[in-house]
């Protein structure tokens, strides 16, 4: 971890980041630090900047064509981190999982057709169902103790002649889960038998920092290759959003075919000339700076619960089996939605995602982006215990 400087804090409020550089206009204080979207305050991997720096030199940026290394580079990546050998021709490029996501919808389902998620989940997941007339069908994760569980049960109970589709968050964002091989198996059993689609966004498989390895979940088997659209990107492992560079993995002919058609509807064909570069520069020589990534992600997990633990015990951090981003239960300080987000935004002056955001059975809970310098989670820390203490002593009314 020598060669990289995790620590160093960079002055992104000039760079039009989404982050940092919204927070007068939105939050109503440019005081308040941002622990919110999920990118992170660290510098891309060197090789990833030296990449596109060399790219950037040559001064003619026309439309550029995804070579074959382009896709050996992602066929490479899964096999080395996650075991899953997959064929480069299964691999249909996406401007991020996002707006694959939204392909997906369409691709598979029609207007009036219903989509299963699990709340609390990614809030761009109902908005792409909603938002190209599909419906959306909850079927809630179970809490128990401290961890989630999905609910196979009152999954096969939802399921009718109109369900097509069930979005899959894996590893779990929000609440940290990294599935293991046989939940992921319950549900692709049902999903296969029920006929519906399994589109899994694994963006942030790359970032499990517990005990529970990532699998993914179209290299189950047979069946589970037969139903499942993997949607993943470097993105969030290399901290490359701003680079719109994505894809699907779909190792069936027919729904291959279907989400390329939809993407070729959209117009969206041609990738980001550096997005490319930066690609392939980070599965191919971007795994010891991600290794030393997770060893610092892991150090700012420790850091976070050990702090709560000792000085703000009515908050606590769930188990982070996968992703940078903390769920955090604070249930314990009896406060409204509202009143929460008053604490963590006007008195801590902390930019978070309130756990409502999620939608059912996000009451309660925040999520905190920990990506970042620890120094930036040691001033929020020291941040929310002041506005707690203050709550406790009646300051906030």
């Amino acid at each position: 971890m020598d060669d990289y400087n995790f620590d160093k804090e960079y002055d992104r409020a000039a760079t039009d980041s989404l982050k940092w550089a919204d927070r007068l206009q939105r939050c109503g204080s440019d005081e308040v630090l941002p622990l919110w979207v999920a990118d992170m305050d660290f510098a891309c991997p060197p090789a990833v900047v030296e990449a596109i720096e060399e790219r950037a030199a040559h001064p003619i940026y026309g439309y550029p064509i995804r070579s074959e290394s382009w896709y050996s580079a992602i066929a490479s990546w899964f096999e080395r981190r996650n075991g899953w050998k997959i064929d480069p021709s299964w691999i249909v490029y996406a401007p991020g999982v996002v707006p694959a996501l939204n392909f997906a919808v369409q691709a598979y389902t029609e207007p009036g057709d219903k989509v299963i998620i699990q709340p609390p989940v990614y809030y761009p997941f109902p908005k792409a169902i909603v938002g190209n007339g599909r419906t959306i069908v909850e079927n809630p994760l179970i809490l128990e103790g401290n961890t989630y569980r999905m609910d196979f049960e009152g999954l096969e109970s939802l399921i009718d002649s109109r369900t097509r589709m069930l979005v899959l968050s894996s590893p779990h964002n929000p609440v940290g889960r990294v599935w293991k091989r046989e939940e992921l198996e319950n549900l692709v059993e049902i999903c296969f038998r029920k006929e519906l689609v399994l589109v899994s966004d694994e963006i942030h498989s790359d970032l499990i920092l517990g005990e529970n390895a990532h699998i993914c979940s179209a290299s189950l088997s047979a069946q589970s290759a037969a139903i499942t659209v993997t949607l993943t990107a470097p993105n969030k492992t290399f901290n490359t959003a701003g680079l719109t560079m994505g894809c699907a993995i779909v190792p069936d002919p027919k729904l291959r075919s279907a989400f390329a058609a939809a993407v070729g509807r959209s117009g969206i064909n041609v990738s980001n000339i550096f997005g490319n570069v930066a690609l392939e520069a980070a599965y191919t020589k971007g795994e010891p700076w991600l290794e030393a990534l997770l060893v610092y992600l892991k150090g700012n997990l420790a850091f976070l619960d050990a702090y709560l633990r000792d000085k703000i015990p009515q908050l606590s951090v769930f188990p982070l089996e996968g992703t940078y981003l903390a769920w955090i239960d604070c249930r314990g300080l009896g406060l409204s939605d509202e009143a929460l987000s008053d604490l963590f935004m006007k008195q801590a002056k902390l930019w978070i995602d309130e756990g409502t955001m999620f939608g059912t059975c996000g009451s309660g809970f925040v999520r905190i982006n920990l990506a970042c310098p620890r120094a930036h989670i040691a001033e929020a820390m020291v941040r929310l215990e002041k506005a707690v203490n203050a709550l406790g002593a009646g300051c906030l009314g």
